[in-house]
């Protein structure tokens, strides 16, 4: 039988990838950094809950088993949680997006600069 090692849940104050302090930001950005966690709170946030399988579709049909992980995980951190209306974003998980909104207008004005400074 072979099985996956799961990853620990990130943490502040317990060692997680790029801070053996476990520092609380890098903590976010381990569970953030990990593969469709961001997209799965995004689509949340902007489309409001979502079952399981209309959560799959807005991340491009990613596999069920990454979206359970990602689901795990983002419950355990206290940014989603299932309800009657399916999965939902909590108030951290809505106040995160809302921080990421503004990274997200830096990085289309940040892709604006890289083609223009662009040498073919």
């Amino acid at each position: 039988m072979n099985e996956k090692k799961t990853k620990p849940i990130p943490r502040p104050g317990q060692p997680v990838r790029g801070s053996k302090t476990g520092e609380p930001i890098m903590a976010l950005f381990d569970l953030m950094g990990r593969r469709w966690a961001m997209g799965i709170l995004w689509a949340l946030n902007k489309q409001g809950p979502s079952t399981f399988r209309e959560l799959q579709a807005y991340c491009d049909g990613l596999s069920p088993t990454v979206l359970n992980t990602r689901l795990k995980e983002l419950r355990a951190a206290g940014l989603v949680d299932h309800g009657e209306c399916g999965y939902q974003a909590l108030p951290l998980g809505k106040e995160l997006f809302e921080l990421l909104v503004p990274m997200g207008r830096w990085a289309v004005q940040w892709g604006k600069a890289l083609e223009s400074t662009k040498t073919d």
